[in-house]
């Protein structure tokens, strides 16, 4: 990139209206992070320098809460500070919406209620990190999704090894029954019962899942 940048310098920053650089707060390589931000404002200072600057402080919803207000602030005086002479306004910026995951967890919720499951975990389907989850008696493993995610994981690897295709897992045993099947065309369900007469076949589950379905969750 910074051959790109160097070779294609001129051509870039020409005539621009707005450069939106994007900072991501968990950053581990700040100082280089600011060295390419001010390479860039170098050249927008040459090139265009009518240019609107925008600086977005990217994944603040991993920052802890009583901190964000803080570290935005640190984050911005810092890049004004860097920007001059020219100025920039800084935004905190997050894909995460909060508003969106309650509604997920609350039908998820549901959906536990419906099947009486002691928790329910839905996993995106090509990475199967945890989306969201319902957990309706404590658990004592905090690590558990982690260690789930990385199980299946393997075994969809181990599958694609044989031209296999993952689709669905069932463990069962005298404590409890755990089963795994796609929920939507991106993600993937996991029901845990304690009681593994309630959970029969996978047929029943899946009447379930369709019936969440239909019912909008």
């Amino acid at each position: 990139m910074e051959n790109y940048f160097a070779s294609q310098r001129d051509n870039i920053f020409r005539n621009v209206e707005v450069l939106i650089y994007i900072f991501d707060v968990e950053s581990r390589e700040i100082d280089k992070d600011m060295h390419y931000y001010q390479s860039c404002l170098e050249a927008i200072l040459q090139n265009s320098p009518e240019a609107k600057i925008f600086c977005l402080v990217h994944k603040m919803d991993l920052v802890q809460e009583d901190q964000r207000d803080l570290i935005f602030r640190e984050r911005e005086e810092d890049l004004k500070r860097l920007s001059k002479p020219l100025e920039c306004t800084c935004f905190r910026t997050s894909i995460w919406d909060e508003t969106l995951y309650r509604e997920l967890e609350q039908s998820l919720n549901q959906f536990a209620n419906i099947i009486d499951a002691d928790e329910v975990l839905l996993f995106e389907r090509a990475t199967f990190l945890v989306i969201s989850h319902c957990q309706r008696r404590p658990h004592r493993d905090v690590h558990r999704f982690e260690k789930v995610s990385n199980i299946i994981k393997q075994f969809k690897l181990s599958c694609s090894k044989l031209a296999a295709q993952f689709q669905s897992m069932e463990v069962r045993n005298s404590n409890f029954a755990a089963f795994i099947d796609m929920f939507t065309s991106n993600t993937y369900v996991m029901v845990i019962m304690s009681d593994p007469a309630i959970l029969p076949n996978r047929n029943s589950v899946n009447n379930l899942v369709n019936k969440v379905r239909m019912t909008g969750m």
